[in-house]
């Protein structure tokens, strides 16, 4: 189908739509024909529908004011869609002492902020004790601010390293004051797309093992989805129902984030198999996935939009394609620039400006979506 064309024209997309809108799930069949057929004005409408019922104020939009503090770059799981890690052993390679970590974290605090997103790579020289001593003396400097640290494929790449049990790791980094898993090595949970990816990372089965058995412990996070390159739309509806399963089982995910490759300076970008994917990973192609994803994953309450891959304006629009959240102002942010993102950085005041602009309230909230403070709607 066209586009262009309305989805009113589609008795099936549109069937679709209604039963999404009424809050009854849809398929993942039905999730690749909206994929396939539904036009992008339909699916917005839709989204922001399902949007309402999560959030009765929905002229209200969240941010949080945090920081991105990469630990280390040394990483040997050698993604092939990363332009940030080094192999151990180069002289680009480095891990930052305590003194800087304490530094950046302590300009966060003075700009109110409330949590730091820590991650690194799979850096050989660095164990479970390393992670133990750096998260206890965080907490005991900063102890209102929340650690959203590691990913599933850092905790199991700190498992493989000191031959420990998961849940044996899960408990000691809990015990030091690791609070958050965030959802980032994720990428698409389809065996033939990590293959392609990530061959060296940990695989889809081993990042919902690890997801599941933090949630069940109380370390509750976030779910993410990196798109637009060698995957197809039933692999992109693989991944969110393997990510639906795991939330019915657990509801530990308090957010979704998806955003789409970035591919600059990148191995991946060279491979003749960037061009069998089926999305272009473009603006359209964002607010589309974003949309799908708020009616598809009838169990998340926050759809997070991504500026910081898809600038301001596309992430102003994905507030009226599904979003109520914002993201983070991302005080600092190496991983995506490597990779060419333009838009990577930014500040509350920015945030408010933006979320305003797009006809929003905006509202700074924690890393647990507790609201702290809410904004007038300013004049823009």
């Amino acid at each position: 189908m066209n586009q262009s064309a309305n989805s009113s024209d589609n008795i099936a997309v549109r069937n679709i739509l209604e039963k999404a809108i009424h809050g009854n799930r849809i398929s993942s069949e039905e999730a690749v024909i909206l994929f396939k057929e539904a036009d992008l004005i339909s699916l917005g409408k839709a989204a922001n529908e399902v949007k309402k019922r999560w959030h009765p104020n929905s002229d209200l939009v969240t941010f949080v004011v945090d920081r991105n503090v990469n630990y280390t770059n040394a990483c040997t799981a050698a993604c092939r869609f990363c332009a940030f890690a080094y192999q151990p052993g180069s002289k680009e390679v480095y891990v930052l002492d305590y003194s800087t970590i304490k530094d950046k974290i302590q300009e966060l605090v003075d700009l109110c902020g409330s949590q730091v997103l820590l991650q690194g790579g799979h850096n050989p020289e660095l164990g479970i004790e390393y992670y133990e001593d750096l998260f206890s003396k965080i907490k005991s400097d900063f102890p209102n601010i929340a650690l959203h640290a590691l990913s599933p494929s850092e905790i199991d790449h700190i498992c493989l390293k000191d031959n420990l049990d998961l849940n044996t790791v899960i408990d000691r980094l809990k015990a030091s004051g690791w609070e958050s898993l965030p959802g980032g090595g994720a990428e698409i949970l389809v065996k033939r797309v990590r293959d392609i990816l990530s061959p060296l990372k940990t695989d889809s089965e081993r990042w919902l093992e690890i997801m599941s058995a933090a949630h069940k412990k109380g370390i509750y996070g976030s779910a993410t989805m990196m798109f637009g390159h060698v995957e197809t739309f039933a692999e992109r509806v693989e991944h969110m129902q393997r990510l639906r399963d795991l939330q019915d089982e657990t509801n530990g995910f308090r957010a979704f984030i998806s955003w789409s490759f970035q591919k600059g300076n990148t191995p991946l970008s060279k491979d003749p198999k960037m061009n069998e994917g089926e999305g272009s990973g473009d603006g359209i192609d964002y607010l589309k996935t974003q949309a799908i994803s708020r009616l598809f994953l009838d169990n998340f309450k926050n759809i997070q939009a991504s500026w910081v891959t898809q600038g301001f304006a596309i992430g102003q629009m994905a507030l009226h394609f599904g979003a109520n959240d914002f993201g983070g102002t991302m005080l600092e942010e190496n991983v995506v620039s490597a990779a060419g993102a333009s838009c990577s950085k930014s500040n509350a005041e920015e945030l408010i400006y933006q979320i305003n602009k797009a006809g929003f309230k905006a509202a700074q909230r924690d890393t647990f979506y507790n609201i702290v403070k809410e904004y007038d709607l300013a004049s823009v």
